[in-house]
């Protein structure tokens, strides 16, 4: 058996949104939320680490074309989301709130659907070089994974 191996690639996109959750009042919407809950927004420069893994091709010697990686990650996330305002311009978040674990799940559905099977090992969510969310698909259901079909 071919060793295995992971591969990453990391992009940079540019987003717009505000924290607000219609389950929440106002009031607790900017106690839990602060000054994230503006209601003109803001915006982060978004970092996304992709990162694949499996058996390295004998062939090729690859676990995956990096051309390959590129086009799965632009196709699913870039053209999507860069210079986007996220609660007005994505429906995943009409009725959920733009946070940074949220999004990281959103990538996750979208990149899912593009990346072959069994390859997509993680995704790193950087909303600020302090904030991270880490997640590799747990906990989703058919509903979220449907919500998103490209």
């Amino acid at each position: 058996m071919p060793p295995t191996c992971y591969l990453s690639r990391t992009e940079h996109f540019s987003a717009a949104h505000r924290l607000h959750s219609l389950y929440l009042s106002d009031e607790e919407n900017r106690t839990v939320f602060g000054k994230c809950n503006n209601a003109n927004g803001h915006g982060h420069n978004y970092v996304l680490e992709t990162v694949v893994g499996g058996p390295i091709d004998p062939k090729t010697g690859m676990v995956a074309s990096l051309d390959d990686l590129k086009h799965w990650i632009n196709t699913a996330v870039m053209d999507v989301l860069d210079h986007r305002n996220l609660d007005a311009d994505i429906a995943y978040f009409k009725n959920r709130p733009s946070t940074v674990e949220n999004l990281a799940a959103f990538i996750w559905i979208r990149l899912s659907q593009t990346v072959p099977a069994g390859l997509l090992h993680k995704i790193i969510v950087s909303e600020t070089p302090k904030n991270k969310v880490i997640f590799a698909g747990e906990g989703l259901t058919k509903a979220e994974l449907d919500e998103c079909v490209l």
